[in-house]
């Protein structure tokens, strides 16, 4: 199958997952279910949830890995619905649609967010507890990545800096914590599913590290020089709240070296993992050709 069309695929199938994993609008109280729907429908690439059945698909082992997938969802999805709050970063569009706070209220969106993050770890538990080994580890491994010091430890590192010029350093440490983590977190979560021995599961975290600093770097280029109706979401943030980006730091034609560098070390990688490596291969071209 050809690479964009098992995007596609993968993609419809996440779409149908998303229906069937999680409560319905009608489940009372139906208006935060509402909300949570309405953050999950939105759509957008589903990168992440793609990356857990990718990874997921080159091992053996009889587990599923879309319960995972959707929990990772979940998860990215209420940490979106947060930073577009006025008291973060104040986004007015997601995934060219208005943000869960200007479509309902500023507390339905705080509740929304909760309780996605909340059920994130409500389907690892109901859906893997029969594989008490699996479970502790796929638990341990999103709690970890969504925790103070990595996932959350971004964001609030990221507010930190705002308004301040930053180091090389704290701008790499916000963006391995901030946007990497998760996206490690996906491919060894695919891993854990798939039974991946340790070698195998720190070459798929090698890879997330390095697809997820080219994605931040790309995402900082293209807030940088694209539009809001191309990007679905406000752009020029950055140099408005006076943020340090890869761009501020390097400038344009650095950051896409930089991205390109990062790029072709993920697609080194794919040589240590085992099965047909060659839709991670082609991901990693993909996130990067988001430039042109």
């Amino acid at each position: 199958m050809e690479f964009k069309e098992k995007l596609r695929a993968y993609q419809t199938e996440i779409e149908s997952a998303i229906e069937e994993y999680l409560p319905t609008a009608q489940t009372r109280p139906s208006h935060i279910h509402e909300a949570m729907l309405y953050s999950l429908r939105a759509g957008g690439k589903r990168l992440r949830p793609i990356l857990v059945l990718a990874a997921r698909e080159l091992f053996g082992g009889e587990a599923i890995a879309m319960p995972a997938a959707i929990s990772v969802e979940s998860l990215h999805t209420y940490s979106l619905i947060h930073d577009d709050l006025p008291s973060i970063d104040d986004g007015d569009l997601r995934r060219g649609k208005p943000t869960c706070h200007k479509q309902f209220d500023e507390a339905t969106a705080v509740l929304a967010g909760d309780a996605l993050l909340t059920y994130a770890f409500q389907l690892l538990a109901k859906h893997y507890g029969d594989s008490p080994e699996i479970c502790t580890k796929l638990v341990a491994e999103l709690s970890d990545t969504a925790g103070s010091e990595r996932l959350i430890g971004g964001q609030m590192e990221d507010i930190l800096g705002e308004g301040a010029p930053l180091s090389e350093d704290t701008l790499n440490f916000i963006h391995l914590n901030k946007t990497s983590a998760l996206i490690e977190c996906c491919l060894v979560m695919g891993g854990i599913v798939g039974q991946a021995d340790a070698g195998q599961i720190e070459s798929l975290r090698a890879y997330g590290r390095e697809i997820g600093i080219a994605f931040q770097i790309i995402d900082d280029i293209l807030d940088a020089t694209s539009d809001e109706a191309t990007l679905g979401k406000n752009t020029g943030s950055d140099a408005e709240m006076e943020k340090t980006t890869y761009v501020k730091l390097h400038g344009l034609e650095k950051s896409r070296q930089l991205a390109a560098q990062r790029t072709g070390r993920a697609i080194e990688l794919c040589s240590e993992l085992p099965g047909d490596t060659s839709f991670l291969e082609g991901l990693a071209s993909y996130l990067e050709n988001r430039l042109n």
